[in-house]
């Protein structure tokens, strides 16, 4: 099972960049005019999407976290992440995020089950999430650039809200998870 995991994920991601190719030359050939408000944050959904998934099926068939190196992971002003997740309302996301999918004890176990080795599962389930989203981002970002230049405001507007919501709230929330493993794997004696 996991071999054809590793096979078929990638193949998913790049059947993903196809799309967000094929969707990005769509756009560039026609006018931002051409489309309406709702199909406009139809195509901003599906962009966003589309990225976002190359990089999370990925993150499901290999290690993508370890192409960053450790200190990234490493949270240098706690304090700072905190305030910042106080302030952009992240708690308001992750409680979303409990209501629809992860309140399901299932789901919360392929993350954490509670053991003391399950914290490193944690931690490594952590990292692997946020590296998806990270690659995610910076590469909306950049895609949201392009997409400016040929006159796509209103596309790009939806699109970073979007990317705001679905990858940028899901870093800060994995860091803050990160925050509470370091004090629990601290406090414990090995």
């Amino acid at each position: 099972m996991k071999l054809l995991k590793k096979i078929i994920f990638p193949l998913f991601s790049v059947f993903l960049i196809y799309r967000t190719i094929e969707l990005m030359i769509a756009l560039i050939v026609s006018q931002p005019a051409y489309l309406s408000l709702s199909e406009t944050f139809i195509t901003a959904f599906l962009l966003a999407l589309f990225i976002t998934g190359v990089f999370a099926f990925l993150g499901f068939a290999y290690p993508t976290s370890r192409l960053l190196v450790p200190n990234y992971y490493k949270l240098k002003n706690p304090n700072k992440l905190r305030q910042v997740y106080n302030i952009l309302g992240v708690q308001y996301f992750k409680l979303f995020l409990l209501l629809v999918f992860w309140g399901k004890e299932k789901n919360r176990k392929k993350y954490f089950d509670g053991t003391r080795s399950g914290l490193q599962n944690f931690m490594y389930q952590s990292q692997q999430s946020e590296f998806g989203h990270l690659c995610a981002f910076v590469s909306i970002l950049l895609v949201s650039i392009v997409l400016l230049v040929f006159g796509y405001v209103v596309l790009v507007a939806f699109v970073i809200f979007i990317n705001i919501i679905g990858n940028l709230y899901p870093i800060l929330l994995q860091r803050h998870h990160r925050i509470r493993i370091e004090k629990l794997t601290q406090s414990r004696p090995r």
